[in-house]
């Protein structure tokens, strides 16, 4: 019996403990290498030129990917970016918990958009990719429920660019939510999945 030919590796490029959850609760056997890629440096140009949300996503996904991927010969290297929409731009995160108090104003009772992209490269190649969209709405909120949210956030989730985690209190902010939850989180895992069974990197 001849031996089953092994397939190669599969790397994310990105040290984020939510994307390594999601890759390693699905039983994706994989490494993690953090990027080399200064994001507001590639976004800058495009910004000029207003670049939609979608672009700036997807862009960013294949950066990291080829970036991680020239270090990484023959492995099958995901990136992965998310960009929130609001009022037909980019919204970036806030830098303090001031900002912070601000989105969530600007936000309430308001709807917007988490773009979430993912680029799969190999030996400097993108050989897949997609994007989804997740639209969210959130109540009309209070000063007095904002600082009582703000006062529970560890500084992960408060430098985030929509201030919140589904999976966590942040639930708590929405009135109605439309889309996949993977793309919520950052990475749509059934496209994903998808493409990587496609590649050959996993069994069918």
């Amino acid at each position: 019996m001849s031996a089953t030919p092994e397939k190669p590796a599969i790397v994310l490029a990105s040290t984020s403990p939510s994307r390594r959850a999601l890759l390693a609760n699905a039983g994706l056997v994989f490494t993690a290498k953090k990027p080399d890629v200064d994001e507001r440096a590639v976004e800058a140009p495009y910004l000029k030129t207003g670049a939609t949300p979608a672009f700036l996503a997807a862009l960013l996904s294949r950066e990291k990917a080829l970036d991680v991927s020239a270090r990484a010969e023959n492995a099958f290297v995901i990136g992965g970016d998310q960009v929130m929409e609001f009022e037909g731009r980019p919204y970036f995160k806030p830098e303090s918990r001031e900002e912070a108090r601000d989105h969530l104003k600007r936000l309430s009772g308001q709807s917007h958009s988490l773009i979430s992209a993912f680029a799969i490269a190999r030996d400097g190649e993108i050989v897949f990719e997609a994007a989804e969209t997740a639209r969210l709405t959130m109540r009309t909120l209070g000063e007095a429920a904002i600082d009582r949210y703000l006062a529970l956030l560890p500084d992960e989730v408060l430098f985030s660019s929509g201030v919140y985690q589904l999976e966590g209190p942040g639930v708590q902010l929405f009135s109605k939510i439309e889309g996949d939850f993977f793309t919520i989180l950052g990475l749509p895992m059934l496209t994903l999945l998808k493409g990587l069974r496609k590649l050959g990197a996993i069994d069918e």
